[in-house]
């Protein structure tokens, strides 16, 4: 295969993973328009049209998905490949795509990325804060970080996080005027901030347990939302009572006096955060790297540097 053959397949693939012909130039250090030029010459050579293109979106054909599905798999293996030998020299390089919780990515992505990059200046973090469950594979990530609970099946997991303990709580003037439940079923007498679950919208039905005994609590109030700033923001304003695992932002508040725990003894514990990422005989070099980032591994190397 010439060089400009395996480019334009390069480009292709680009355009694919990241379903944007900018975000794909950008990639590549190509100007958009290049970009275009490269994909017409495949295509013309190839004699089959393989994206279809509106000024506000890019998918593949069927010709197209069919050959980006073929060849996806060698492109990752010589990037491997190619990644494997620079690791060997001493270096790691390449792109790692990440989709992550809102929650990780603040928790503890954001505060390693300085880190990250001066012991791996090679390496482009291509990071998609996601709060949706998607489908890593389909969407062609290197790894998901989700809660525990919430990995998809086959998929090498590795514990990021201790498990969270939830915390219900309400801000002491919405207790002074409604009172402290004293068991979950008093929580149907209070206005309380419903969480919606992202994979399929349902409302989050409150779990406590105390001494072997389990409640599931279906809860109703003035809001519902399906982002832990806004419950946070509700409780600590007075509209009721939440039920949250972000503990950085909760415990914040708590050391402030701005809101108040109950139902301490009936709290339960979920898990903590986890990447995972497809099981595969090696993992990229760029990837193992960040592993060891986020566990604060690397943290005797970055004293060195």
């Amino acid at each position: 295969m010439r060089g400009a053959e395996f480019a334009e397949l390069k480009a292709f693939a680009a355009v694919i993973e990241r379903a944007s012909f900018a975000r794909a130039a950008e990639h590549l250090g190509l100007s958009p328009s290049a970009l275009s030029q490269t994909i017409r010459q495949l295509e013309t050579r190839l004699g089959s049209r393989l994206l279809n293109r509106t000024t506000r979106s890019v998918a593949p054909t069927a010709t197209g998905e069919q050959l980006y599905r073929r060849m996806a798999p060698l492109l990752r293996e010589m990037a491997e490949a190619v990644a494997e030998a620079s690791a060997a020299a001493g270096r790691t390089g390449g792109t790692l795509r990440i989709n992550t919780l809102g929650m990780a990515a603040r928790q503890v992505i954001a505060p390693r990325l300085a880190r990250f990059h001066r012991l791996h200046p090679g390496v482009v973090l291509d990071i998609v804060v996601d709060d949706q469950l998607s489908d890593i594979v389909a969407g062609r990530f290197d790894a998901g970080i989700r809660v525990g609970g919430r990995l998809e099946k086959d998929m090498v997991a590795v514990r990021l996080t201790p498990d969270v303990p939830m915390a219900a709580v309400a801000s002491p003037q919405y207790l002074a005027q409604h009172g402290a439940p004293h068991s979950p079923e008093d929580l149907h007498r209070h206005a309380c901030i419903n969480w919606r679950l992202q994979a399929d919208g349902t409302a989050y039905r409150w779990e406590f347990a105390k001494k072997g005994k389990r409640h599931d609590i279906a809860v109703a109030g003035p809001v519902t939302t399906n982002h832990s700033d806004i419950g946070v923001a509700a409780a600590v304003q007075g509209l009721g009572i939440a039920y949250a695992f972000d503990r950085e932002r909760v415990d914040a508040h708590l050391a402030r006096g701005e809101l108040v725990q109950v139902l301490a003894d009936w709290s339960i514990t979920r898990p903590g955060l986890f990447l995972y990422h497809p099981s595969r005989r090696h993992s990229p070099a760029p990837l193992r790297a960040f592993i060891d980032c986020l566990l604060d591994r690397d943290m005797a190397d970055a004293a060195r540097g």
